[in-house]
């Protein structure tokens, strides 16, 4: 198992990037930062989720002691509309069918920040994803559970929806909302892990 250099803060309040931070025996505490996610004027996708990865690191080093800060922000893209978490269950039905039967792109971007440098790593790592034709009631039925609700995209991949996805290209966790082979050598290069 790896072990930590320093200690660790992830950025978010995501219970899914805890547990796979768990999953890859990295202990780290968590710290959510809270910031404006609203894309900016002609940002593009990768640019987006990356601004907001740095933003969330650099904001939870401001708010509790620690050596390494992981931010991490994840988005759906479909022809190159990013589609965040639905505000209500239109619009998550509204997000459902537009993914149905198509082809979409995962991005997320992740940070390192080193306090004791004050440097910052980060990078975006996409994966496609294609859904099967969904029918209404498989949407209205998701939508039922709640789970579409907090989950860009109104969907998770590791839940309800797991039978929605006809294939992957690239990174599983990254689907999950944080791509943990990138990260792991983004924390290695910065010498968090040992």
């Amino acid at each position: 198992m790896p072990h930590a250099t320093a200690p660790i803060v992830l950025a978010s309040a995501s219970p899914r990037r805890s547990e796979l931070m768990a999953l890859a025996g990295i202990t780290c505490d968590v710290v959510p930062a809270d910031i404006c996610e609203d894309p900016l004027p002609g940002e593009q996708p990768d640019e987006h989720v990356m601004r907001l990865s740095r933003e969330k690191a650099l904001a939870a080093s401001a708010l509790t002691a620690g050596r390494f800060f992981v931010g991490a922000d994840t988005v759906v893209v479909l022809e190159e509309r990013i589609m965040g978490k639905p505000v209500d269950e239109e619009q998550a039905r509204e997000m459902l069918e537009s993914l149905s039967g198509r082809t979409h792109r995962v991005i997320t971007g992740i940070t390192v920040f080193d306090r004791d440098t004050e440097t910052c790593q980060t990078k975006s790592v996409t994966t496609q994803v294609i859904f099967k034709e969904l029918s209404k009631r498989e949407i209205r039925d998701y939508i039922a559970t709640g789970c579409p609700m907090d989950k860009a995209g109104a969907y998770a991949i590791q839940g309800g929806a797991v039978h929605f996805i006809r294939s992957i290209n690239g990174s599983y966790t990254n689907v999950i909302g944080l791509p943990m082979t990138e990260l792991y050598e983004l924390l290695q290069s910065a010498r968090a892990l040992l």
